[in-house]
């Protein structure tokens, strides 16, 4: 049987174990740790420069990891055809492993490269005229199968009242398709999933640092935005995750054996905020959770931008 052995502090030559550093503060930082203000510009600038460097070095890497993978699951596919010959069904069964695997590494490959993408700028909003709920219809087809596996009831219905007005059709079928992937993994078998959209009045400050004589209502008498909303019957997010839920690489506790890299939601709240909008939740411990996000009839000038700051 293991025994745990005892730490011990041993003093060193110059006496450091004798008594706490006169300089130091309540945390245990001397004044030498401290950055003077000259340099906090610089060590900020240095920082950033090597976290867009990292990043761009990854994302290069992930890149170079999609063609060999398509390659590895182009084979996979040819071996299921069994054009090469006949296989057996046991190997069907690891191809068809192969391939659930293959696809799921090609994810998070593209969940890396568009955070990477929105991390340093480089992904841009592209807005034409269209109908949200072809989109919004769309995205469900494309799930209704893996739902249906699990035995989870997706619902959603079309909204005559939304409008045709001005969106990054792609964009936001990658959030819807990121919240309906986050209940999917969080709902259980049996559960439910809801989708819905409904015209909505946003009053918002129409500057990001208004003065006071703005006030924050803004009497509007008719719709400015779609609000589309996930709602799922999983078991809910405590109050003190619902701003980290939406943090880069995040996980609930508890959940780190779940699959994926905790960049869903993250890539969901820069993409919205992309075009304009904003995300949040709402969930009670037990009670399911409701994702919602906004997104303007008017997309402003500064929609372009990659929205990275909540």
């Amino acid at each position: 049987m293991a025994t745990a052995q005892k730490n011990t502090c041993v003093p060193d030559a110059l006496g450091a174990a004798s008594g706490p550093d006169p300089a130091a503060d309540a945390g245990g930082h001397s004044a030498a740790d401290v950055p003077s203000p000259e340099n906090l510009l610089q060590e900020y600038t240095e920082l950033r420069e090597r976290f867009r460097r990292t990043t761009n070095a990854l994302a290069s890497a992930a890149h170079d990891l999609k063609t060999p993978l398509s390659i590895l699951n182009g084979y996979v596919e040819l071996l299921q055809s069994e054009k090469l010959g006949p296989v057996t069904d046991r190997q069907r069964e690891v191809l068809h492993d192969m391939q659930a695997n293959g696809k799921r590494l090609q994810q998070y490959i593209q969940d890396f490269l568009t955070f990477s993408a929105l991390e340093t700028g480089g992904l841009r909003m592209h807005f034409d005229q269209g109908n949200i709920n072809d989109c919004l219809s769309g995205v469900c087809k494309l799930w209704s199968g893996r739902f249906q596996e699990k035995g989870i009831a997706l619902y959603f219905l079309a909204n005559d009242k939304l409008p045709v007005f001005p969106f990054d059709a792609p964009k936001l079928e990658r959030v819807i398709s990121n919240l309906l992937e986050n209940s999917f993994k969080f709902t259980p078998q049996g559960g439910t999933v809801w989708l819905h959209a409904e015209p909505h009045m946003w009053d918002r400050r129409t500057a990001a640092v208004p003065s006071a004589a703005e006030r924050r209502r803004q009497n509007l008498s008719h719709p400015n935005a779609v609000k589309v909303s996930v709602s799922d019957s999983g078991p809910g997010i405590p109050a003190e995750f619902h701003l980290e839920v939406f943090d880069d690489f995040f996980r609930l506790p508890g959940t780190e054996s779940q699959e994926g890299m905790g960049l869903g939601l993250a890539i969901a709240r820069r993409l919205v905020q992309g075009m304009g909008g904003k995300i949040w939740v709402e969930s009670e411990t037990g009670a399911g959770c409701k994702f919602s996000f906004l997104v303007p009839y008017k997309p402003a000038a500064a929609a372009a931008s990659k929205g990275k700051n909540r």
